[in-house]
């Protein structure tokens, strides 16, 4: 077994690559911008350089590096390392990227969507460490999603999962994929922020309004919380019906898959326990079966933006 792999963490804004050791710890990490506009090579052969770069910085060589796993958002066939679709790029369709870097590099390349490779590193190294089997949920801009199951990511199908656009309200609010009442449409961050700014413009004496300085365009995931905890009603209505849509999500998410444990990730999380202790007695109230057999306890992800590039770099075998 070669001691060392390389991790790539694909995302709009921008590339990470790191070198990780047999225990999953990141030797070096190095960033640079995406230039998400770019032709694709001009981006894939930026993620060359970076590899390397962080190759000669950690003082390993190619012949004791394993190969490069990379996590890149969209639709991924994991088994051919094309890039389907993936609406962060402009024109990123049925593109060889695996290939163009596998050749580039000199080394074996795989790929999966990036929600899987978070999901992989914090079982690898993170919150849910010692589990074989995990659900995360990210809860961002959009929700992402990865499952893990035996240690390894479950794929789906070619093109994989999109667990943030299973349906959770029919004919409800309309989502980014054009789909009406997606999980992702109720329970991502940017969701959050629209029923927070709902509700406090149909209540002006709401704190959230105060909070906002006036003006709702200010309205960010952390400020219904600070408001319900100065005892504003609109506020905790607020937190209480979003704790009901992603308790539903995550049920669902345990119904298909049991995994040993849920795992949720993204900016409203630094919530901790106001998040993941209703959100556990939710699942156990509502799971098929309830509290007749064990339930997934909800933890937040701990690995922060190191999930992703440590998941992918579990992804060479």
């Amino acid at each position: 077994m070669k001691p060392y792999k390389i991790g790539i963490d694909l995302g709009g804004t921008n590339i990470k690559a790191g070198v990780v050791d047999a225990d999953n710890h990141i030797l070096v990490k190095l960033s640079c911008p995406t230039g998400a506009q770019r032709p694709w090579k001009e981006v894939a052969d930026d993620i060359v350089r970076l590899a390397l770069q962080a190759l000669e910085q950690a003082g390993v060589s190619r012949e004791d590096c394993a190969g490069v796993g990379m996590g890149c958002p969209g639709t991924v066939n994991a088994e051919t390392g094309e890039v389907i679709y993936s609406n962060n790029f402009a024109n990123w369709e049925y593109l060889p990227l695996g290939s163009y870097l596998t050749e580039s590099l000199g080394m074996p390349v795989k790929m999966s969507n990036d929600a899987n490779c978070a999901a992989l590193g914090e079982c690898a190294a993170g919150a849910a460490q010692g589990s074989a089997s995990a659900v995360l949920l990210t809860l961002g801009t959009g929700v992402g999603g990865g499952v893990v199951w035996d240690g390894k990511v479950f794929e789906g199908g070619p093109g994989g999962m999109e667990l943030g656009h299973t349906q959770l309200i029919h004919g409800g609010e309309l989502c980014t994929c054009g789909r009406k009442g997606c999980i992702e449409a109720y329970c991502s961050a940017n969701a959050l922020i629209r029923q927070a700014q709902r509700a406090a413009e149909a209540d002006p004496a709401s704190m959230m309004n105060q909070l906002c300085g006036g003006d709702l365009s200010n309205m960010n995931g952390k400020i219904p919380f600070d408001a319900a905890q100065t005892g504003d009603k609109t506020a905790q209505a607020v937190i209480d019906q979003y704790l009901v849509w992603l308790g539903e999500a995550i049920t669902d998410m345990v119904n298909i898959f049991r995994p040993q444990v849920v795992l949720i990730s993204g900016g409203v999380c630094a919530q901790g326990e106001v998040l993941t202790k209703p959100l556990t007695e939710y699942v156990q109230e509502n799971a098929f079966a309830g509290r007749r057999i064990p339930t997934p306890p909800v933890r937040i992800a701990s690995l922060g933006s190191d999930a992703g590039l440590i998941g992918a770099a579990c992804l060479v075998s």
